[in-house]
């Protein structure tokens, strides 16, 4: 006897005479939700075999709710099982508050009837508590049910993600894409590692969240160099506006509204904001030498080694994957590298890198940003720097 145990007795006392309740509804709601009752199958099988000695179909206390089997005709019930085994399931069903013992002065089970046959009194087990908890256990069922759900949707993404983050890595490594690709294998089959062999649902929600970043993370590795032509394209934009930049020139963008770009006003007041006033890579890495120690090798010798490099410091910094992918957009994917690079030598003044970026990407949509200022305030910081560019 516990004081939990007196408590549920005490519940059990206070249902409502007047009301019932189908009694294998409520057994398969237990069924249910056994992993929050914390039942296995034998407990279950015992409670089944309780039920199929009440003689009617609905639990009511008009009824008589004292069931008084023996030990021997419950083993043939549940499937006989041993008379230990079967007392530890009786106990377990009595801890988690599904029955309670009715004990006869003599500690056996029987029951008084009167000259009818009728049942006057039963001392055995009370299934009192099915009928008390009826409503509770069917919204416990309900949960069960919902985390069930939810578990396996978990499960399918986790698979799924799996699935795509392999698959990347092979075809990576068989056609010679850049990136340290071997460590990040290792990284994914540590993750997978990270599963016990029965997971519950926070386990598979952990490894999703991080599988989900190990996959954005190579999509925007190999998205990188998916698009040479554009970058390509972008270096000859580069040279072209630096020719014709003029030294004298104090801004490096040029705001913009709709009514100077709209299509009806005439060239020569057609005016757009100037995209970000491209550098050169060995201008960048004298300012902002420290990225040079996250790329392949150490070394920095073209706009490319340069944006594999971001990815990965965007990475340890904790800047998610959508607030670069949105400077990228806003920037460029060259000069919001190089924007990543200067964060980084300035990491120890930055509380939050990702929501500075995300700011600077704001102000250079609004035309109000500059990537010069940043790259000869790095400069000033880093004189005498040795250059790691090639």
């Amino acid at each position: 006897m516990t004081l939990a145990l007196v408590k549920g007795q005490l519940d059990t006392a206070a249902v409502d005479a007047t009301c019932g309740v189908e009694k294998w509804k409520i057994y398969r709601d237990v069924c249910e939700a056994r992993e929050i009752l914390g039942l296995h199958d034998r407990q279950l099988a015992v409670l089944n075999a309780l039920l199929s000695f009440y003689p009617q179909a609905e639990l009511s206390e008009e009824n008589g709710l004292v069931v008084f089997p023996s030990n021997a005709q419950l083993s043939v019930r549940a499937h006989g099982i041993s008379g230990s085994t079967l007392r530890r399931c009786l106990s377990a069903l009595v801890e988690a508050g599904l029955i309670h013992r009715r004990d006869s002065p003599n500690g056996k089970r029987y029951a008084h009837r009167d000259r009818a046959g009728q049942v006057e009194e039963a001392f055995g087990f009370s299934l009192a508590p099915l009928l008390a908890r009826g409503s509770e256990l069917s919204h416990l069922a309900q949960k069960a049910a919902d985390d069930l759900r939810l578990f396996r949707r978990t499960k399918e993404a986790l698979s799924i993600c799996r699935r795509d983050v392999r698959k990347m890595i092979t075809a990576a490594m068989e056609e010679g894409a850049d990136g340290d690709w071997s460590a990040i294998e290792e990284h994914f089959i540590a993750l997978v590692g990270r599963l016990p062999r029965s997971p519950k649902h926070e386990d598979v929600a952990s490894v999703l969240e991080d599988m989900a970043m190990l996959r954005d993370e190579i999509v925007n590795i190999l998205e990188m160099q998916l698009k040479p032509q554009d970058m390509h394209a972008n270096d000859g934009h580069h040279d072209r506006h630096i020719q014709n930049s003029k030294p004298d020139s104090n801004h490096e963008l040029e705001p913009s509204s709709e009514k100077e770009q709209g299509e009806g006003s005439s060239p020569e007041t057609r005016r757009r904001a100037e995209p970000l006033k491209a550098f050169p890579l060995s201008m960048v890495m004298k300012a902002c030498p420290q990225i040079a120690d996250y790329a392949s090798g150490g070394q920095i010798s073209h706009w490319r080694d340069l944006m594999a490099a971001a990815v990965v410091v965007r990475s340890m910094l904790g800047v998610s994957p959508s607030a670069y992918q949105e400077a990228c957009e806003i920037m460029g994917a060259e000069n919001a590298a190089v924007a990543v690079a200067c964060i980084l030598e300035r990491t120890e003044h930055i509380n939050s890198a990702g929501g500075y970026l995300r700011d600077l990407t704001r102000k250079a949509a609004r035309g109000e940003f500059a990537l010069g200022p940043m790259l000869m305030a790095a400069m000033r910081a880093n004189t005498g720097t040795d250059r790691r560019s090639a």
